[in-house]
């Protein structure tokens, strides 16, 4: 899978530099994640289908079970 070059923070990345969150980047065929801290480690990509489950998951509370 081809990592796109688009890469954009989230208006919500903090004052200062903005490093406090991560960038994401998107073509026709994924979607990829990555630290704004360390760019050039490693990225997560996710075809487009499986981005929105993924971002779902990861906000869903977590069962006090």
């Amino acid at each position: 899978m081809t990592i796109p070059e688009n890469w954009r923070k989230s208006s919500y990345s903090g004052s200062g530099d903005g490093n406090a969150c991560l960038e994401i980047a998107n073509s026709h065929t994924c979607i990829a994640v990555r630290d704004s801290k360390a760019p050039a480690r490693a990225t997560l990509t996710f075809p487009v289908g499986a981005f929105v489950p993924f971002v779902e998951f990861v906000r869903a509370p977590v069962d006090a079970a």
